[in-house]
Formats: structure tokens, sequence, C-alpha cells
């Protein structure tokens, strides 16, 4: 059946629905996830496909044996913590490694028995809904702005990005050698290269693009990678530099959460007279899987 038949028999099937039901079923069609199937955008069937490359590459906790510091600082949290990436896993994909017994939501309380508990899950990337939510309710609209992603890992906020929004410019800095190849390796595969640029760097040796950038986005960048000392240096470099009036800074957790952890710190940078936080709707329909705590931790300011 073509696009015309298509079309006119889901406009008669309209007509002789019942004046009463009508309205249910246009919610139905527009609301219910049997259509997920059908309804798909391409753009996220782009980033789906690219976090099934990215997962060929990497080990299933989606980290490198070089990063030994997020590696102790997970295994050290009070309660078993796993590193799940986000945008490589989501929670149907998590479901079949648990059936296929690769993954755990539980952990032993005691050893050989049945009493269990969840385990805690951390992603240092946002998943495909988060990046939806980020580029169509959280940010405004981007065409002509330059947008860093510090700490840019897979690369997800540069790809959400690229595929939607109108952003000029998406640069990535990262420090991590093998995540900057692994981006390399996408932006060149998917022609991403026109408006996606990934700097291998520390974030500290970045003043002019900090002063230049309308957006930064800083996804649980330094708590599991830096030491406290050095976490603050770089907030110190950060609110030195990006001082642009009206520009806008994305943070997991909230930039309260990470400063006050800091406070211990000597020099550790606080937000007033920089920083203002905007409100943002969390309750905002995107897909029945969407987690809406997750999209909590997102917050958004801009500079004063």
């Amino acid at each position: 059946m073509n696009f015309s038949d298509a079309k006119n028999n889901i406009l008669q099937i309209l007509n002789r629905t019942d004046s009463q039901d009508l309205a249910k079923l246009i919610s139905w069609m527009k609301h219910s996830d049997d259509l997920d199937n059908y309804l798909g955008d391409n753009q996220r069937a782009i980033l789906q496909s690219i976090a099934d490359d990215l997962r060929c590459c990497l080990p299933l906790e989606a980290m490198f044996p070089s990063e030994t510091m997020a590696i102790q600082k997970t295994q050290q949290n009070p309660k078993p913590t796993v590193h799940v990436d986000a945008f490589l896993y989501d929670e149907e994909t998590i479901d079949c490694l648990c059936e296929e017994g690769k993954m755990s939501r539980n952990f032993c309380l005691s050893c050989g028995s049945h009493k269990t508990a969840p385990m805690e899950f951390i992603s240092h990337s946002f998943s495909i809904s988060e990046l939806q939510f980020l580029f169509f309710h959280v940010l405004p609209d981007l065409t002509g702005k330059l947008v860093v992603d510090v700490g840019s890992r897979l690369g997800a906020v540069l790809y959400g990005g690229y595929l939607y929004s109108a952003a000029a410019q998406l640069v990535g800095v990262e420090i991590c050698e093998e995540f900057v190849k692994l981006q390399t390796m996408t932006v060149e595969k998917y022609g991403f290269s026109d408006r996606i640029q990934v700097i291998h760097a520390d974030i500290c040796s970045q003043a002019v693009l900090l002063q230049n950038a309308d957006v930064l986005i800083m996804n649980n960048v330094f708590e599991y990678f830096m030491e406290p000392k050095d976490q603050v240096r770089a907030w110190q470099f950060i609110k030195q530099n990006f001082l642009k009036q009206g520009a806008l800074l994305v943070t997991v957790p909230s930039l309260q959460e990470t400063l006050m952890s800091l406070q211990e710190t000597n020099g550790a940078p606080a937000i007033a007279n920089w920083m203002q936080e905007v409100p943002l709707d969390y309750n905002i329909y995107l897909q029945n899987d969407t987690d809406t705590d997750s999209l909590k931790q997102i917050h958004l300011y801009t500079v004063l």
C-alpha cells in the first residue's frame, strides 16, 4: 500500500469512528507504545546505530583501564555500584543482558543467600531520551551557537546536538585519548565533521573556547575523574573564562550539589553573581521509557 492509499484508509477509519471514541483513539495514536516501532524518528535511529557501533568497541562497563581513578571511586561507593553507560544501554538492552547473565541489577547481601538488594547504577553519558529532553525542552534555539561539551567521552552530546539542533558548531573537549579516537571515528563515519570538532585536551587549556562558548555542558565530568583540589582548579578556570552574559550552563548533578561537595577544599568557587538557575519542566512527555528521576538530575543555568 502506498502513502496516498494508507492516508485515505486512516482518514476513513477516523471518519467512521464513533464521536465519543474519536478523542480516545487519537490520544492512543499519539501516546501508545503500540506504535513506537512505526513512529520512531530517524535521528533516534541514527543515535541507536552509533550506540551499536560503540558497544562493539568497549568493554561492558564502557570504561578503559586507564580510567583508574574513576574505577576506584566507583568501587569505593558505600553501596555496590556499576557504571552502565546510558547512551549505550537502554532499559531493554539491560534487561536482555541480565537475562543472559552478563549483567545483574542486584547484589547478594549474604553470600550464598537469596537475600538481594538493587545495585546502584551510574552513567557518565546522557541516554537518547535525555538528549531529546536536553535539546528539545531544556535549551533554546541554538541556531548559530557554539556548544561545548566538557569531558565529551563517547560524544553522545555532540551527536545529539548535531541531529536535534541547529548549533553552528559542537566542540567536545576530552582528556582521554581512547575516547577521542572513538569520537573521531564516529564523526567521520556518520559525516558529522562539518559541525563537530573533538579536542584532545584538559579544559583548563581552553580559555578562548570557554570565552566564546554560548552553551557549556557538563555531565558528571569531574567528581569521578579528578582529586578535589584538581576539581577546584578546573571550576576556578571555568568561572574565570565562561563569562559571556546570557550564556547557558547545563550540569549533572546540580551546580550547588557539585560545589557543596568541594566546600572543604580551599578555593572552591561560589555561584553568586556568576550563575542563576533556570527552572525546568521535568514533566514533559517524551518516550514511555523515559526516567523522570534521571531528567531531574539535569540543571540549567545562565551567566549573569
